[in-house]
């Protein structure tokens, strides 16, 4: 199986190389695809000096540019990455062994954020039990999955703020057995369709609660949620969700 990680961006210069660099080293030998929005800074001249990465302009959202790089991957496996967010060591490897069992379709991380507050390590330890208990997580713990499921299920829906909540919803209703599963992946031979959670931590940076009171925030994605779930526009969320970049 070969592995495509691809890091949408909009105005990351002072994220990117240090994102490029790990994720380099973490998934040895894997297909790097920049997916960038229109950035007005040097985020696409950072990409391109990288070496070894593939730089796509997009239709700008996430969605549409976690689309447009999964469009032009070569992989059998897509791993979402975050241009804030760092990939540990031996992260493509513990993602190709997960996925040997062929009911695995995808799955995500152990998250950390930086710095490493002790509010911050509370926010990690719930979302992570959030994560490994009910499988609610988003695309900061990074999401991987198989080409064909992702191409099955259509991709990202566009144009909406939260379509790493939407895809995880989709992919985690059609996995029977999604709340069950080991310590690393389930044992051959189950016939299940599941996802996993690694226990191996990407470090995603907290920036979004540099400068304000971080239960406000917290009060402040809750609320999004809701009204996402009574059908508010992707637009007007976006407009209530502050731009940290």
């Amino acid at each position: 199986m070969r592995l495509s990680v691809i890091v949408p961006t909009l105005n990351e210069a002072q994220a990117l190389a240090a994102t490029l660099a790990r994720a380099r080293v973490a998934c040895l030998g894997a297909e790097i695809i920049v997916a960038d929005g229109g950035s007005g800074d040097a985020t696409c001249a950072i990409a391109h000096a990288a070496g070894g990465t593939r730089v796509l302009d997009a239709p700008r959202g996430r969605g549409r540019q976690q689309n447009a790089g999964a469009r032009a991957a070569r992989g059998d496996v897509l791993l979402f990455l975050h241009a804030d967010t760092h990939l540990p060591e031996g992260a493509g490897d513990a993602v190709q062994r997960a996925l040997e069992n062929g009911c695995v379709l995808g799955g995500n991380f152990r998250l950390a954020f930086d710095p490493p507050d002790p509010l911050n390590r509370l926010f990690a330890r719930v979302y992570n039990h959030r994560a490994r208990h009910h499988r609610h997580y988003y695309g900061d713990s990074v999401l991987f999955v198989r080409r064909s499921v992702f191409e099955e299920m259509g991709g990202f829906r566009e144009g909406m703020l939260m379509e790493d909540w939407e895809f995880v919803r989709r992919l985690e209703a059609r996995c029977r057995t999604s709340r069950e599963f080991g310590d690393f992946v389930p044992p051959l031979g189950d016939r299940g369709e599941r996802t996993v959670w690694l226990p191996l931590t990407v470090t995603t940076s907290a920036r979004r609660f540099a400068g304000r009171r971080r239960w406000r925030y917290l009060y402040l994605w809750a609320y999004l949620h809701y009204l996402h779930a009574r059908g508010v526009s992707g637009d007007r969320l976006a407009e209530m969700y502050p731009d940290v970049r």
